[in-house]
């Protein structure tokens, strides 16, 4: 069944808030140290509380992060090469290494237009640290493991007067928080302090696949993350909503967008660049095929399947990430399967399968393959062995 977040924010959006929320929703603050503890020589823990504000009620994080090598009591200013150097190695699900370096990259980018360099040379200071670290790569494994399909938020609330950072004093809403909200709808309110960080406007930018609320959903669960200081007029507090289609019938093809671009002069490692991050930005699919241009040269079509509305993400990526020229475009229909995730208990743990009906009855089962890879490496057996284990339970659901 296709999941949607949606936030809410009254309080504002930090990295501590957004990933409070999702603890709040339901993940445990123990599978996400799980996943910290793969990255790098440091040490990292999420530490939740209940919170209560306003007659609210929710949750509370605190990050306890240090590095194994203290740097006369400060944390290194780290550049987007040394945050690359971080995830990509570890062992996170594809996904979240994905979604977290296209974050990261964002902030990059952002940064460097304010200050006048280039992505990599931007040293990341405070969003360099290892609680914004924990922030980013935490939230996109919280998404991981809630199983999100879109994501959507109400108006973001901007405050005023000054700011201090590592730069110096500056205006608030900080100038890349500015540059990272950029066609995001905004509101001022009456509160003196920074509401919207870099780290959240990062992720709710990355992140954004919904315009508006969609009508006739279902809401399932309700998540409240409280940011660490007392607003003046409001809870400093961050609502996380998810929701769940009330049917998705096989017999009710819904709309699909095709951008399809021809490319002839960009290296092959960047185009596959390309389609992961355009995967990790919310398309449905992006793949490649090799053709012939003219006066016979070899050439890549690019094709990229996403929803209408994902349109301005994808076109970004896809014309600052390669050399094309334009994009061709053109709306089609896609019917779907009924889509039913089932935990499966196998000999080496639980397995989550992907369970598709056609008209109620099921046709096909699918074992999720992160979850075959994670499961292997506990057991120290072939992913092929554990797969199989799988699809034999899936074979079994079928009937």
């Amino acid at each position: 069944m296709k999941r949607v977040l949606w936030f809410d924010s009254v309080g504002g959006a930090s990295g501590d808030m957004i990933l409070a929320s999702l603890v709040d929703l339901g993940v445990r603050p123990a599978d996400l140290n799980e996943a910290l503890a793969l990255l790098g020589d440091f040490h990292i823990t999420l530490e939740a509380h209940r919170h209560s504000e306003q007659g609210l009620h929710g949750t509370r994080l605190a990050v306890h992060a240090h590095e194994a090598h203290e740097h006369h009591g400060h944390s290194p200013h780290r550049r987007l090469s040394d945050i690359r150097a971080l995830i990509e190695p570890s062992h996170l699900p594809a996904c979240v290494k994905r979604q977290s370096l296209t974050v990261f990259e964002r902030l990059a980018r952002a940064e460097a237009r304010v200050h006048g360099t280039t992505p990599d040379d931007v040293h990341f200071h405070e969003v360099g640290a290892l609680d914004a670290i924990a922030d980013i790569v935490g939230a996109c494994q919280a998404l991981h493991l809630l199983h999100i399909d879109q994501i959507g938020c109400s108006l973001l609330p901007q405050g005023h007067g000054t700011i201090e950072c590592a730069h110096g004093t500056f205006p608030n809403p900080a100038p890349g928080t500015v540059e990272l909200l950029k066609g995001f709808p905004v509101s001022h309110v009456n509160e003196p302090f920074e509401l919207v960080t870099p780290t959240g406007a990062a992720l709710l930018s990355t992140w954004k696949s919904l315009e508006s609320w969609p009508d006739g959903w279902v809401i399932k669960a309700v998540g409240h993350g409280f940011g660490q200081r007392t607003l003046n007029t409001r809870p400093n507090l961050l609502r996380a909503m998810l929701l769940e289609a009330p049917t998705n019938k096989s017999s009710d093809p819904e709309s699909c967008l095709v951008l399809e671009t021809n490319i002839d002069d960009t290296t092959p490692e960047l185009v596959g660049a390309l389609v992961q991050k355009l995967l990790a930005a919310g398309a449905f699919d992006a793949f490649t095929t090799s053709i012939q241009m003219k006066k016979q040269r070899p050439g890549t079509l690019l094709t990229v399947l996403c929803e209408p509305e994902r349109k301005p993400v994808m076109l970004d990526l896809i014309f600052t990430e390669s050399t094309t020229f334009g994009v061709r475009e053109h709306l089609t229909r896609r019917t779907m399967l009924e889509r039913e995730i089932i935990e499966s208990q196998t000999e080496y743990g639980i397995i989550r399968i992907k369970l598709g009906r056609w008209h109620g009855t099921p046709v096909t089962a699918s074992p999720e393959y992160e979850d075959c890879a994670k499961a292997a490496s506990a057991h120290q057996v072939p992913i092929r062995v554990v797969y199989e284990a799988a699809q034999a339970e899936g074979r079994r659901l079928l009937g």
